[in-house]
């Protein structure tokens, strides 16, 4: 998994990208040039301390890893926590991953039509 790196390329997913948001994470999505994905996780220190933030980062790096095959490639993600998303387990936390790949149409055409494990 390619992560976004610096603030640049941030800046520039929240500046040209879609978004599309549930009540406890916010996906922006915009199109690279190259053939994968890479994806950025913006935690704030308003979720919580640093156990908690890299706990979510961790539960959000697997669920992608789980996912990407699943995905068009080509795109840069970039998936931000809201506050209520601490209280989430980690399979709330999956669906509601999925539920934004499924709102920003990011799932492979042949993958549209059955559900995601």
């Amino acid at each position: 998994m390619e992560s976004l790196k610096n603030s640049k390329e941030f800046g520039r997913v929240y500046q040209q990208g879609k978004s599309k948001a549930t009540r406890d994470l916010v996906l922006y999505v915009l199109k690279n040039s190259l053939d994968n994905n890479r994806y950025g996780f913006s935690i704030s220190k308003k979720i919580g301390n640093a156990v908690v933030r890299n706990k979510l980062k961790r539960r959000l790096k697997e669920i992608i890893r789980e996912k990407d095959e699943k995905l068009k490639k080509g795109y840069d993600l970039i998936i931000i926590a809201r506050k209520p998303v601490t209280k989430l387990d980690y399979l709330a936390l999956k669906k509601d991953v999925e539920r934004l790949f499924k709102k920003m149409e990011m799932k492979k055409i042949e993958e549209n039509n059955t559900h995601l494990n």
